[in-house]
């Protein structure tokens, strides 16, 4: 045996055990990593106490701000992070999440850059808290951040938790954050007049940001996935996997608008998935319908009386103007807080 291939047969023989100290070394890593932010983070929101305070007290303005940063430089020039401007966002950062405890756990745990992001291009507590939860639990990089909040995750979210078919509101498990009302695809060069073939080819073909797109817990189990029924066979576009709700998720893609049939369709599938590929200890599938466009009032009565699993969905395949999706947002949270009311009147008075 050569001298290469016992050197080659050592490393298998203890693979294990290198790997296992390699596993060590990342660990450490992160949790120096982690220290390091925690502390970064700690300071910014220390000074942008202090300065938050001489606003109010001394009335420190931007000016003041401006002789602070140049005075630390003068004495510390090789230090970093202490513009004037973002001193003033160390403020901003302090002023927007004090007094708010259930959010001080999670402000360590990202990035300044991703806080930034978040400070910078959200407006409610609320959007702040949703996309805080998002950078922790998924260690999201600050470009990928951005794209989620430049593409609405939020309110294309919270459209879908107002909207859910009544089968994933009595899901096994909690369905809330895991759909959107429409998902974007920017980065396809869709052709015009292509086919549903195209789009799904683009979607593979860009499968990391497809799963972005999709969200957390999102894996794929395979494109065309062929089911066999009786003598027939029969191909699900896109078939996926989600860790956190336990169950297979049926993509079906349409480049037309949404049509009732096509909830039937995927019923079909589901009960198929159930019966022949989902696991004792899994949930049941839930299927994805990814139309071109689609008519609300269509769609609720399509899923009406309907007791498949199914979100239903429209694509874009441009950025979608945020003050469009805050607008349906709020639209949709007056009609159900209307219907919601004239619901528990109308109890009370029978």
């Amino acid at each position: 045996m050569s001298s290469k291939d016992k050197k080659e047969t050592t490393i298998i023989n203890y693979r294990n055990d290198f790997s296992h100290v390699l596993s060590i070394i990342n660990e450490a890593k992160e949790n120096v990593w982690r220290q390091v932010n925690h502390s970064l983070i700690m300071l910014y929101w220390n000074i942008g106490q202090y300065v938050s305070h001489k606003a109010l007290t001394e009335n420190w303005g931007q000016g003041v701000v401006q002789e602070l940063s140049d005075y630390i430089l003068s004495k510390s020039p090789h230090q970093k992070g202490f513009s004037a401007r973002n001193i003033w966002r160390m403020k901003q950062f302090y002023e927007t999440y004090q007094g708010h405890e259930k959010l001080s756990a999670l402000l360590t745990e990202i990035t300044w850059s991703n806080h930034l992001h978040i400070l910078s291009k959200t407006k409610s507590l609320e959007e702040k808290e949703f996309y805080l939860n998002l950078a922790t639990q998924n260690r999201y990089t600050e470009r990928d951040l951005a794209r989620l909040i430049d593409s609405a995750t939020f309110e294309r979210t919270k459209i879908a938790d107002k909207t859910l078919p009544p089968a994933l509101v009595t899901f096994p498990v909690n369905t809330q954050g895991i759909f959107k009302d429409s998902y974007v695809f920017e980065f396809l060069s869709f052709p015009e007049g292509g086919k549903e073939e195209d789009l799904r080819k683009g979607l593979i073909q860009n499968l990391k940001k497809f799963l972005l797109e999709l969200g957390p817990d999102f894996s794929l189990i395979g494109e065309e996935y062929t089911l066999q029924v009786g003598l027939k066979d029969f191909r699900i576009d896109i078939l996926m996997h989600h860790r956190g709700l336990d169950c297979l998720v049926a993509i079906e893609l349409k480049i037309t608008d949404f049509r009732p049939e096509y909830v039937g369709k995927m019923q079909f599938y589901l009960e198929a998935l159930d019966r022949e590929m989902k696991k004792p200890h899994e949930n049941p599938s839930i299927g994805i319908l990814l139309c071109k466009t689609k008519d609300e009032e269509v769609v609720r009565y399509a899923l009406a009386r309907n007791i498949s699993p199914t979100m239903i969905a429209e694509y874009e395949t441009k950025l979608i103007d945020k003050s469009v999706l805050q607008k349906k947002l709020h639209d949709l949270s007056e009609s159900l807080e209307f219907i919601s009311a004239h619901t528990e009147a109308a109890l009370l008075s029978s």
